[in-house]
């Protein structure tokens, strides 16, 4: 297939490029230019301007491909500058679980994008969770016979994680740097990065619409991390009210209900198979200058 990629140079994004190229797939990157990648002649690239609906207009006009996949759409007025100029059978945009009010065993009906109120927006006209929620509304509302999917992710983690919110924890651990942390037993779900990209190349493939969750199996608190790294550094933790604000401050106990996913074909791993791994790299990664 003819895929157009919006995001495929950092983070999950460059799972997924991987993922649809292992699968044949003829890709095309569309990016600001700036990052550079390692896909070599694998893929085809395109400098656009994410922001701006000429920059996009100019260099999409007229083309057709048969997926395109945006992990960029943060706003309401992303999803327009795209599908009112790229035609694509199919759409495929990343969304977050920050649209739901989040509990254990989170469903995708605990949001309907078509129950809300269409806003045209940018990113920065409100919260992170509401521009997402607008950014489906616009999907699903302005672009019904558009065949679309928006796939509905926790955090994602990963060594590649530019956020290095994951790493925060490990960090003042280490080093003996105070933080707050507000509910230090709230039970969080996960996505590694590896796996939400080829999810996202999963689901270029199949024919499934609407919306849909991505989430590794089970959940972890802040406790069980901090008690892990501790015991891994011989070190304790610094837990101050006058410390540095952590993270995932402000999260309740939640996990994504997968079994969409499941039902499609595609079987996430559970979250301590991998996230213990991860915290021994980070824990090494701390004192390394060569960590980025």
């Amino acid at each position: 297939m003819n895929i157009l990629v919006f995001g495929g140079t950092r983070y999950f994004g460059i799972h997924m490029v991987e993922a649809l190229i292992q699968k044949g797939h003829n890709i095309t990157i569309a990016t600001r230019g700036r990052k550079k990648d390692d896909f070599g002649n694998s893929v085809h690239r395109v400098v656009i301007e994410r922001s701006s609906p000429k920059s996009i207009a100019d260099a999409f006009n007229g083309k057709t491909f048969d997926v395109v996949c945006d992990s960029l759409a943060y706003c309401s007025n992303d999803v327009k500058y795209v599908l009112d100029s790229v035609h694509c059978k199919r759409y495929l945009m990343t969304s977050s679980a920050s649209v739901y009010r989040l509990h254990v065993n989170t469903v995708e009906n605990d949001f309907n994008p078509l129950e809300k109120s269409l806003k045209w927006c940018n990113r920065t006209d409100y919260p992170y969770d509401e521009v997402k929620r607008l950014a489906e509304c616009a999907l699903f509302q302005a672009y019904p016979s558009q065949s679309s999917v928006a796939v509905r992710l926790p955090f994602v983690i990963g060594r590649d994680d530019y956020t290095k919110r994951l790493y925060f924890y490990v960090e003042h651990i280490v080093k003996g740097i105070p933080m707050f942390i507000d509910d230090i037993d709230a039970r969080m779900g996960f996505v590694s990065s590896d796996e939400a990209g080829r999810f996202l190349a999963f689901l270029a493939e199949k024919e499934y619409t609407g919306v849909i969750n991505g989430s590794n199996g089970g959940t972890i608190s802040l406790n069980d991390i901090i008690k892990y790294v501790e015991e891994k550094a011989g070190k304790n933790a610094i837990l101050s009210k006058d410390g540095d604000v952590a993270p995932y401050n402000g999260e309740i106990d939640y996990s994504l209900n997968t079994e969409f996913a499941s039902k499609l074909g595609f079987r996430f791993s559970p979250i301590k198979l991998f996230i213990y791994d991860l915290l021994n790299t980070f824990v090494e990664a701390v004192n390394s200058p060569n960590f980025a």
